[in-house]
């Protein structure tokens, strides 16, 4: 069971790598959905003695993270025809060598950091840093507002898997309370993104900004 863990997030961390260096926002879309997939196999393979509670947020987080979300998303990306960010703030080999970097510091940092309960897998720790920072990346190396909504959804990740750690003692009206609180906020920001859309005839960030000022 522990060795099933250790795969899938290291998997994870993989596609984290991915959703960085590629280009394609569509590339990120599909990220996002695997992501889903892979988290949705944690609980109950990090915490098999749970049963119900781990199949509960399992299929929650699928359905939230890895089917409704996701499909939202490429439904606001054919909607915009946008499929590509053609003028990131950093390159794409930039994008992988800044990532790779974050990689190694949250390794570096996992094994520093005190963490709330002694049975936390030093992988898990580093997993969840490492996506936090990769999705925090990606929200400010991107120009196009859909694509960082992408790295919001990556920093959200790397809150759930290192809150893991307390799925046993977390109720799970809180847990799915927190699901469905992010689908909220990605469908209200998708709603946004299309008007946006309609009215400047974009989604650049920075022309918005310039319209703003």
């Amino acid at each position: 069971m522990e060795e099933a863990g250790n795969t899938l997030l290291l998997l994870v961390l993989l596609v984290d790598l991915y959703a960085v260096s590629t280009s394609r926002i569509q590339g990120c879309i599909r990220a996002s959905a695997l992501h889903g997939v892979l988290l949705a196999a944690l609980p109950g393979t990090l915490h098999g003695h749970l049963g119900t509670h781990a199949l509960v947020i399992g299929l929650g987080t699928l359905a939230v993270k890895a089917l409704f979300i996701p499909h939202f998303l490429m439904r606001a990306l054919r909607q915009i025809q946008i499929h590509r960010e053609v003028e990131p703030y950093v390159s794409q080999h930039g994008n992988l060598l800044v990532g790779t970097c974050l990689v190694a510091f949250a390794f570096w940092l996992a094994q520093r950091i005190p963490v709330p309960h002694s049975t936390m897998p030093t992988l898990l720790v580093a997993v969840a840093l490492a996506t936090f920072l990769l999705g925090f990346f990606l929200l400010v190396s991107r120009r196009k507002a859909l694509t960082q909504v992408v790295g919001y959804l990556m920093v959200e990740n790397g809150v759930f898997l290192f809150g893991l750690n307390l799925a046993g003692s977390m109720p799970l009206v809180v847990e799915l309370g927190i699901l469905l609180d992010v689908f909220v906020s990605v469908f209200v920001f998708g709603i946004i993104l299309f008007h946006i859309r309609e009215e400047f005839d974009h989604i650049d960030t920075d022309v918005l900004r310039e319209l703003a000022d």
